[in-house]
């Protein structure tokens, strides 16, 4: 007892050991953590700086509405939603027996006329020809005319020389006629004589009343002359007109040819009309949104079904305009798709947005109307896929316009 006593009063004044002197290993693993504390931090400082990620991000792409055409009348439809197609594939098809007989009286206007503009093209050098053999031949009978009337002038003049002849060589025999009546009388000269004077007074009376009818004719010839000038003169006017009916004809085989071409022109809409009757997918991709049943009756330009490709899609992610600052096209970008397990893919930046996703709402902001409240704005950024996940996404063929992404760019 004496001893514990005297022991007491040392132990009491002894200090109580520290948890690390206690657990000497627990300074080091402070220490530690502390150390693995900083580099997540600088980590986590240096992934910031670098890569830029939003949860606001999907899969899009062109979704291809399929109408018809022409009205008429569904017969049959070939696939149902959620059936992948080829482009190309028939989808459905309207009644074509109107659109066959459409087709058929289309072609037969079209051979009408164009039986009618081959024969009118035929007349065109039937009457240029025509035209070229009246306008001459005119000329000529004009020309004719002038040298009938200059030669019956002549004539004229000719029998108006006779005639002043005549006319003298009858006043001489009428004049010696006088005289011999004068001396037969007195019987200074014989019967015989006075009667050879008469008989050459009266020939030479007749010889002017012959010259003026010969004259009278040559006048009546010039007038005939004159009157034939006339006929080839009008003759000629007239076959001077004849290049306008030649024009007129032309005209007529160029209205026969666009009458052809017209008449064409609804033969290939016509059976244009009739190859819409069977109605076809535009791309390779699957049916969504089926409306058309047979036997339903459709109106031209009314929606029957939309196909939505797999292949030709990309991503459209809504960014923090805070986050913009260092994103440029061209970045590597990692997309992490939700349904298919967080499974990644790789592509890149094609595009941003030409303004805010709130600029294209159907009812944009005004911030001039005094209730302006700063939000962050959200910039569409499009991300396309990359050759190798394009292959990835083509084969396995789940991705899908709308589904969700997390897209992660490196933009340092």
């Amino acid at each position: 007892m004496a001893n514990e006593e005297q022991n007491t009063p040392a132990t009491a004044g002894q200090t109580k050991p520290g948890l690390f002197e206690r657990n000497p290993g627990l300074r080091t693993l402070l220490r530690v953590v502390v150390v693995f504390a900083i580099i997540g931090a600088v980590a986590y400082w240096w992934y910031g700086r670098s890569f830029e990620e939003t949860d606001d991000a999907q899969v899009d792409g062109h979704i291809y509405p399929v109408s018809a055409r022409i009205s008429g009348h569904i017969v049959k439809v070939n696939v149902e939603d959620g059936q992948s197609v080829k482009a190309g594939t028939v989808l459905a098809e309207i009644d074509d027996t109107d659109y066959k007989v459409a087709v058929e009286r289309a072609r037969a206007d079209f051979m009408d006329a164009s039986a009618s503009a081959e024969a009118a093209g035929f007349s065109v050098p039937i009457s240029q020809v025509g035209s070229n053999s009246m306008i001459h031949s005119a000329q000529s009978d004009v020309i004719s005319a002038e040298a009938g009337i200059s030669s019956a002038n002549k004539q004229v003049d000719e029998a108006q020389a006779r005639l002043v002849q005549a006319k003298a060589n009858a006043q001489t025999a009428n004049a010696d006629l006088a005289r011999y009546a004068q001396l037969v009388a007195k019987k200074e000269i014989s019967q015989q004589q006075y009667d050879q004077a008469n008989a050459a007074a009266i020939s030479a009376n007749a010889q002017v009343t012959a010259v003026e009818a010969s004259l009278r004719s040559a006048q009546e010839v010039v007038k005939q002359a004159k009157a034939r000038l006339g006929q080839a003169q009008a003759s000629l006017a007239n076959a001077q007109i004849s290049p306008k009916q030649v024009a007129l004809t032309q005209a007529r085989a160029r209205a026969g040819e666009a009458a052809a071409a017209k008449a064409k022109a609804a033969l290939e809409q016509a059976e244009l009309n009739l190859g819409y009757t069977k109605i076809v997918a535009p791309v390779d991709g699957v049916v969504g949104n089926r409306n058309a049943q047979a036997g339903v009756n459709v109106q031209a330009g009314q929606e029957l079904l939309s196909i939505v490709p797999t292949s030709n899609i990309w991503v459209t992610a809504n960014f923090k305009e805070t986050q913009l600052e260092f994103m440029r096209p061209g970045q590597s970008v990692s997309i992490k798709v939700d349904a298919l397990g967080g499974a990644k893919f790789h592509g890149k930046v094609t595009a941003i947005g030409g303004a805010t996703g709130a600029r294209y709402s159907l009812l944009p902001p005004e911030n001039a109307t005094g209730n302006y409240v700063k939000v962050v704005q959200r910039v569409p950024v499009r991300i396309d896929f990359d050759d190798a996940g394009k292959q990835g996404f083509n084969q396995d063929g789940r991705l899908r316009p709308g589904l969700s992404v997390v897209p992660e760019v490196r933009v340092r």
